[in-house]
């Protein structure tokens, strides 16, 4: 890839991850309209049909095997708990404590549930990080404040879950090799989509007669911008530059939805939530090696 192209993508990946800030803020709007259930089944049902020409497009095949077919229903069940917890303490919450909390503690979680089930091993910088990742965690519920009202609120609980469920669908995710991870996200929305509107929303009785603008330009930017956007140029970042440079532009997401939730919802940008976000992001560069700031090779040519 050519020094300009990758540019290209780096602005096209630091717009996806202002995308993915910027989703805890359209729930949180969305929440005074219709309930978890319902913002799933429109928001994956609508990005789930924008994604088709993407598909076609990258020259992705639509056939699933039996295997990958399962996993999606099984990671159907836990992708719905996650969003479920999500909203809840988006709408309970606050947005900005969402996006920081969330999007950080998910990479810690993910590290200690592969180190239960004997993937990863936990080596003395781990246990460091871990550490540190912590004290940003207790920074972040405002432990330190020692106001048990204040740190055992629903919305804190709420939060803990779906940092939880998220390494659980990223886990069963990735056993799925046979097909495109684009494909699997899409089936995955697809059955997400059935599984609401079987057991949990009644389209004929959605509210669209409250609908106005403001829902309509909330729910735009969470399917196409936050979920078809942000995760075909992830995927393909992925694909084009590598998983670990990649996974360095995650760290904008937390900032991104503290920024944005004090611009558009008037949240007042709390120190702790901040100081918490630095910490966390230091522990899981510490427990994935991610190195942010590169030292440029020099070329023989230039040292001669």
């Amino acid at each position: 890839m050519t020094e300009k192209n990758k540019n290209i993508f780096y602005i096209l990946l630091f717009l996806s991850m202002l995308a993915w800030g910027g989703s805890w803020v359209n729930v949180k709007v969305l929440s005074a309209y219709i309930n978890e259930f319902e913002t799933m089944f429109l928001r994956f049902f609508i990005t789930a049909l924008t994604m088709i020409p993407i598909i076609i497009i990258l020259n992705k095949s639509f056939r699933i095997d039996l295997k990958s077919l399962a996993l999606v229903i099984i990671t159907s069940i836990a992708f719905i708990l996650y969003m479920k917890y999500f909203f809840l303490g988006t709408k309970y919450g606050t947005a900005s404590l969402g996006g920081a909390f969330v999007t950080t503690l998910i990479p810690i979680n993910t590290f200690l549930i592969l180190a239960l089930l004997g993937t990863k091993k936990i080596v003395r910088k781990d246990a460091f990080a871990l550490f540190i990742g912590a004290i940003g965690v207790m920074t972040m519920l405002h432990v330190w404040s020692f106001d048990i009202e204040k740190i055992f609120t629903i919305h804190n609980l709420y939060f803990i879950l779906a940092s939880i469920l998220w390494p659980v669908v990223t886990i069963l995710s990735s056993k799925s090799t046979k097909i495109s991870p684009v494909v699997f996200t899409f089936y995955l929305y697809v059955s997400t989509s059935i599984i609401n509107i079987l057991f949990f929303v009644d389209i004929t009785k959605l509210p669209y007669e409250h609908f106005d603008y403001i829902y309509w330009l909330n729910i735009f930017f969470l399917t196409i911008f936050a979920s078809t956007f942000a995760n075909t140029v992830y995927f393909l970042g992925i694909e084009k530059l590598g998983a670990r440079e990649v996974s360095s532009f995650i760290f904008f997401v937390p900032f991104a939805a503290i920024v944005l939730s004090a611009i558009f919802l008037k949240e007042k940008i709390d120190f702790s939530i901040i100081l918490g976000t630095l910490l966390t992001i230091i522990a899981i560069t510490i427990l994935n090696n991610i190195k942010i700031f590169k030292k440029k090779k020099i070329s023989s040519e230039q040292t001669a």
